[in-house]
């Protein structure tokens, strides 16, 4: 068994100018490669496995991250089923300056653990111990159309 709060990863991607559209903000398949690697890190310290991205729900890009600034991105697991991971995202646009943020993207991944073979294998069961814990995966199924 794994707890939530184990599962939990922050990273940060500064937005160079390579990382740019037409418009010096981050391009939003730059900001979604980004997102998937973090959640694939989060499946990952979940199931001990190697976990591929089998789906993603709906993306909106609510602010753009302006080159300069950072992609602050937050992943957990907050629901498992046999051999699937699901992963709640969110990307805030940090000012590393003034340490500002907002939330500028959010959206749900589902992982599957697979062994040597590529074949799925079973994950272990989420538990959750902790108050921020709960906080978490309430937040996250509210959010989850799917769930």
């Amino acid at each position: 068994m794994t707890d939530l709060l184990e599962t939990l990863v922050e990273n940060r991607e500064m937005v160079q100018p390579n990382h740019a559209n037409m418009l010096e903000t981050a391009h939003g398949g730059n900001v979604m490669k980004w997102m998937d690697e973090v959640g694939a890190m989060s499946a990952m310290l979940f199931s001990g496995e190697t976990c591929v991205t089998a789906r993603v729900n709906q993306m909106n890009f609510e602010r753009a991250i302006h080159v300069g600034d950072t992609a602050f991105i937050t992943a957990y697991v907050y629901d498992a089923g046999t051999s699937s991971v699901k992963v709640r995202l969110v990307t805030e646009r940090e000012d590393l300056r003034t340490r500002e943020r907002e939330q500028t993207t959010e959206s749900y991944f589902v992982y599957v653990a697979i062994d040597e073979h590529n074949e799925p294998t079973t994950v272990p069961e989420l538990t959750v111990n902790s108050e921020e814990g709960e906080c978490l995966r309430r937040a996250a199924l509210e959010g989850d159309d799917d769930h």
